[in-house]
């Protein structure tokens, strides 16, 4: 995982494997089909990413919710066909942990209810899962819990909560409760808009010079401002980054810049302007760049948007009437229909997709066809 591709090319030649180029759109269309399917299990769903989510299934408990998981499973399978597993408990921190159970422990057939264990086998499983393993403990918390002896889920689980909260924070305090069945971590049933939008791709060819940096950098901000509008939001900065490889460059270059913006905005114009001039600050000639990538940040619901002496409220109603054509025009006739001039044309840099899987679901002319 995370190994880059031309480190792999000779093993994979070696073991016939086969590799494939990512196809954002199918794995879209997928998600929203399996994330369909769940929402019929429960009145009650949340969907955390695009391969996971929560269901609610208080007062479900008379169907058995073993059997209730495995009905989960097989009704994706058969329409779908895509594997899944299921977890099962009383929070979301132990949903999560009876989930990766689920995946690693064959003998649970896909489905860990630690609901139907007792207390002593369920730490007697948790003493052997390693507490990296736990749901927002990242590769950095990990040593630092290790160095207070805490290396296992159940050591974090009968930690003393005042010393965690006083070490780490109140919400690594609250994985200690939810590790307790105290369920501190409400489900949501409608997502809140993000805090933060990112967009960026590494480049299928090394990018040295200035103007495809731009087409790169006005691309992934023209496409992170129309997630911006599709959540009624506004940014209020942006945040540019460029590097070389870290594989192939002795010098590794990592830079990064804001983007000032005068007024919180969705217009892709003038965030795109922002972040050009961000690029700017930090581009160094004679380097070859592999990747760069935007975030917008600050964000604020629309409405609160607040009026200026200085701000053409008929200028604004121009903006977000623009903003809403394009959007429409590139939902009727395709991504990228219709798209800002800096974004190139060509886009030489573009990441490849030259082992790209059809898009089955979301193009017809890719449909199966099946001859008799």
């Amino acid at each position: 995982m995370g190994v880059p591709w031309f480190q792999l090319k000779d093993l994979a030649k070696k073991h016939d494997i086969i590799a494939l180029s990512s196809n954002y759109a199918l794995y879209a269309d997928m998600s929203n089909r399996v994330m369909s399917l769940l929402s019929a299990f429960s009145p009650s769903q949340e969907v955390y990413s695009i391969d996971e989510c929560f269901l609610d299934l208080t007062g479900l408990e008379h169907l058995g919710l073993t059997a209730y998981g495995q009905e989960f499973r097989e009704t994706i399978q058969r329409h779908v066909g895509l594997p899944v597993c299921v977890g099962i408990a009383p929070t979301k921190t132990l949903a999560k942990m009876a989930n990766h159970v689920a995946k690693k422990r064959p003998e649970y057939f896909g489905v860990c209810d630690f609901t139907k264990f007792d207390n002593a086998t369920l730490d007697q499983l948790l003493d052997q899962i390693e507490v990296g393993e736990v749901w927002g403990v990242g590769p950095r918390i990990t040593p630092r819990l290790q160095d207070m002896g805490i290396k296992t889920v159940l050591n974090l689980k009968k930690a003393p909560r005042g010393k965690i909260r006083q070490r780490f924070s109140v919400v690594m305090e609250r994985t200690v409760a939810e590790l307790n069945g105290e369920s501190c971590i409400e489900l949501e049933d409608v997502a809140p808009p993000k805090q933060q939008i990112m967009s960026s791709r590494s480049f299928g060819v090394p990018v040295f010079d200035l103007a495809e940096l731009e087409q790169s950098v006005a691309s992934y901000t023209a496409r992170a401002a129309v997630k911006l509008r599709n959540q009624a939001t506004l940014a209020g900065a942006v945040q540019v980054y460029i590097r070389t490889s870290p594989f192939k460059d002795k010098e590794l270059i990592t830079a990064r810049s804001n983007g000032s913006l005068a007024f919180p905005t969705s217009d892709s114009r003038t965030l795109v302007a922002a972040a050009l001039t961000a690029l700017k600050r930090i581009f160094r000639p004679g380097f070859a760049y592999a990747k760069s990538g935007i975030m917008l940040m600050n964000l604020i619901p629309e409405e609160r948007r607040e009026m200026t002496l200085f701000d053409d409220p008929v200028q604004l109603g121009r903006s977000d009437a623009l903003m809403g054509v394009m959007d429409r025009i590139n939902r009727n006739f395709g991504k990228g229909a219709i798209r800002l001039f800096g974004e190139g044309a060509e886009q030489r840099w573009k990441m490849r997709t030259g082992n790209k899987s059809p898009n089955y679901t979301t193009r017809i002319s890719d449909l199966v066809v099946a001859k008799a």
